[in-house]
């Protein structure tokens, strides 16, 4: 098992790792939009924040020697289920490939982000 840590993505805010190589698969940790560069959550609303973090979770996969085209599980975490279509048009352009999904609303995600993010991906 090795543990994948980049600079690109914001470091982790607890007691876990970025994201975790084991066999043939990489296993992120989830995202949150936060710029990596100033630490803080990003501004604006969901396509922005969805949009950050696609990029924190490919700058994690790079890290691990794969890529989000081999994502083949996400799941999706939503402070508001109304977010659903906008989300899905960021998330959309970024998981080509349609990884098996689920999506859920959740009640409160860390640092007030609107949404949140993990990958299963092949290597």
């Amino acid at each position: 098992m090795d543990v994948v840590f980049t600079k690109n993505a914001p470091d982790a805010i607890g007691p876990y790792s970025q994201a975790i190589k084991t066999g043939n698969l990489v296993f992120t940790s989830g995202q949150i939009p936060i710029n990596p560069a100033t630490g803080n959550l990003v501004e604006g609303g969901i396509a922005e924040q969805a949009e950050q973090v696609c990029k924190n979770l490919e700058a994690v996969l790079k890290e691990a020697g794969t890529s989000i085209e081999k994502a083949v599980k996400t799941t999706c975490f939503l402070k508001n289920i109304s977010d659903f279509t906008a989300f899905n048009e960021v998330y959309g352009k970024h998981f080509t490939s349609k990884p098996a999904r689920s999506c859920f609303e959740v009640a409160a995600l860390p640092k007030g982000a609107l949404v949140e993010v993990e990958v299963i991906a092949e290597l």
